[in-house]
């Protein structure tokens, strides 16, 4: 069944990374997330709460997703659902305070991004989709092959960023950390790991669809 029981296994062992680096970074209290002072400058912008800009903008990028003919996959739909939930579920556990030391946001910020760095891989690798802001990265990466994925990552974090800025965003000493932080860790990780991200070849959603249909008959 193309070890689609071991793929799916590790997407989500990919996506609970994700999530559990996402939220270390909330809790470390020293600053947004590009992606979510992104969010928060279009919230301010329309009145419209956070949560819902956060989606609409995932919507968006979706849609640049397939402009540059990236696969939306199983990956995708995951990502998009699920970091969410499973953060909530995090947070419920008390089990990660808020930092209120700023000496103590900075380690506990930078184990966040390696975090989301390896859960990227993880995910990333199964070959099931990107999630949004994932794909518009390998999208890129395809498209400007000679660039490093570290200087387009960080580039990507560093326009919404700028974005969100200019939209009334507040910026943290740990935004800024995460702009570069984000770019270097994911080039050690995916060096480290010698995970090409270029080469890995995704299935849509059709993809599956079909192969498990094409399975069915045969039986």
């Amino acid at each position: 069944m193309r070890d689609y029981g071991k793929r799916f296994v590790k997407l989500l062992f990919g996506l609970f990374l994700l999530a559990l680096g996402s939220f270390l970074i909330v809790q470390a209290n020293i600053g947004l997330s590009p992606w979510t002072a992104f969010a928060m400058g279009f919230s301010y912008l329309t009145g419209a709460p956070l949560g819902s800009m956060m989606v609409a903008t995932s919507v968006i990028i979706v849609l640049i997703d397939i402009a540059f003919r990236e696969k939306i996959g199983f990956g995708t739909l995951l990502n998009c659902f699920m970091v969410g939930t499973l953060m909530e579920c995090i947070a419920y556990t008390n089990l990660i305070p808020l930092m209120r030391n700023f000496w103590l946001g900075i380690p506990v910020l930078l184990i966040g991004l390696f975090l989301v760095c390896l859960g990227t891989c993880f995910y990333i690798s199964t070959g099931l989709g990107c999630g949004p802001r994932d794909a518009l990265m390998v999208a890129l990466c395809k498209r400007c092959s000679r660039t490093p994925v570290g200087v387009i990552r960080s580039s990507l974090e560093g326009s919404a960023l700028f974005f969100g800025w200019l939209l009334g965003a507040k910026v943290g000493v740990g935004t800024i950390i995460s702009v570069f932080g984000i770019g270097i860790m994911i080039q050690m990780t995916f060096k480290a790991l010698r995970f090409d991200v270029k080469s890995v070849r995704h299935e849509s959603i059709p993809d599956t669809l079909r192969y498990f249909r094409q399975r069915l008959r045969r039986k």
